[in-house]
């Protein structure tokens, strides 16, 4: 459930207007397309839990792999992502609200759930995860309506050309592929939380393949229903709230329900994200890697990293003035280079553990994570310029910090070696 929540079954809405336009009209193609490059990168994450069984992600399996730098440099990029989650859904939240209720601005709705979601999880990660379930379960009851009603609605498009595209069009479809590798952080986030779950090897592997697999599945079903009503793209009016113009055949209940299940779904997510931020930050300042008075110590009340998650608040509200489809974009640039880190990290850590070079291990250890690979990095190369420039941008920072402004060799190896 905390993988879902992630993920927010509803993300579809988020980018649906925006991968509509770059895809001509063939999101559920975009998805499948997402779902099978994020299959094999979730094997590998779950491969490496295996072997690296603590909070921080990407950061621990990279730094494990190929060395402290290498592990900062991974950690650094995907902190954009865990950084711009919560932003994401707070922007979206105050999109939506604001369009239904126009007397309130945007900026008020989004500020209200920083403060709320901020208040929350200072308290902890159990409430965090009891708080996750309802929401997501809520989530998954308007899915399900949604989709039956939106098949059985007399205007309802039923065809294969959402999944069929012609040659022309299949740059768009994988442009829109690679922003949707944001709806997939959720098999990341519970690798963040390996120190706090019960038998972590056992269990945080399973939930990781689980949520990918459940997640791309309620994806691709939305994405379909979605386009059934909307088949022509091209008359969507607002693409950063198509979601709301995707309600309107089927009448003002639904509308009032999908508006309900999609705002409860960004608080969900908002709270898993900005939990998960504020631990990675946590561990990055506990190695001494970010500064460790203000990211690497616990709330003696609490036991929760609180400054580090009001430094994620903060950012948070900065990033209310960015638009939605630069964001989106940016969190997918993060998510790519890391999961392009952590496919590399299977072969390399199996390799030092073992050497057997049986046909089950080397499919295991080279053939899957390779796939992943090559599908993140292909996606990578597909985000767009802006994207590409201010995430390299980002990079180049980490670098400078890491390597100039701070010896993170000497700072990370015990906790990295």
């Amino acid at each position: 459930m905390f993988g879902l929540a992630y993920l927010v079954p509803l993300t579809v809405f988020t980018t649906f207007g925006t991968v509509s336009k770059l895809t001509e009209g063939h999101v559920p193609l975009a998805y499948v397309v997402t779902s099978l490059a994020m299959l094999f990168t979730a094997a590998s994450y779950a491969r490496l839990v295996r072997r690296v069984p603590v909070a921080g992600s990407a950061f621990s399996y990279a730094g494990a792999a190929f060395g402290r730098r290498v592990g900062f440099i991974t950690g650094w990029t995907l902190l954009l992502d865990y950084v711009l989650l919560p932003a994401i859904n707070y922007l979206i939240l105050g999109i939506y609200l604001g369009a239904r209720f126009p007397a309130v601005a945007p900026a008020v709705w989004s500020l209200a759930a920083i403060g709320l979601v901020t208040a929350l999880n200072v308290v902890g990660v159990d409430f965090v995860r009891r708080a996750s379930v309802g929401l997501v379960v809520f989530q998954l009851i308007f899915a399900a309506v949604f989709v039956v009603a939106a098949f059985a609605h007399p205007g309802a498009v039923l065809t294969a050309g959402a999944f069929v595209a012609e040659p022309a069009i299949w740059p768009g479809v994988f442009a829109g592929a690679a922003v949707l590798c944001l709806s997939f952080l959720g098999f990341d986030a519970v690798s963040t939380l390996s120190e706090e779950a019960r038998d972590p090897v056992r269990t945080v592997p399973r939930a990781i393949m689980l949520t990918t697999v459940i997640g791309g599945a309620i994806f691709i079903a939305l994405a379909y229903a979605g386009a059934s009503l909307l088949p022509d793209w091209r008359m969507i009016r607002a693409s950063d709230s198509a979601g709301l113009e995707l309600m309107q055949p089927l009448g003002p209940v639904m509308s009032a329900f999908f508006l309900a299940a999609y705002v409860s779904g960004c608080l969900a997510s908002a709270l898993v994200a900005q939990a998960s931020v504020a631990r990675v930050l946590f561990v990055m300042g506990r190695e001494r890697v970010l500064p460790t008075s203000l990211f690497g110590v616990l709330s003696p009340r609490f036991q929760t990293p609180v400054r580090a998650t009001l430094v994620v608040a903060l950012l948070s509200v900065a990033a209310l003035f960015v638009t939605l489809d630069t964001l989106a974009s940016l969190i997918s640039f993060g998510a790519l280079f890391a999961f392009s880190l952590v496919n590399l990290a299977v072969p390399r850590l199996d390799a030092l553990a073992a050497p057997d070079r049986s046909p089950v291990r080397v499919v295991g250890m080279a053939v899957v994570p390779g796939l992943g690979f090559a599908a993140t990095l292909w996606l990578w190369f597909n985000l767009s310029a802006l994207a590409l420039t201010v995430g390299l941008a980002w990079l180049g920072a980490g670098v400078i910090y890491g390597l100039v402004g701070h010896d993170v060799a000497d700072r990370a190896r015990e906790a990295l070696a």
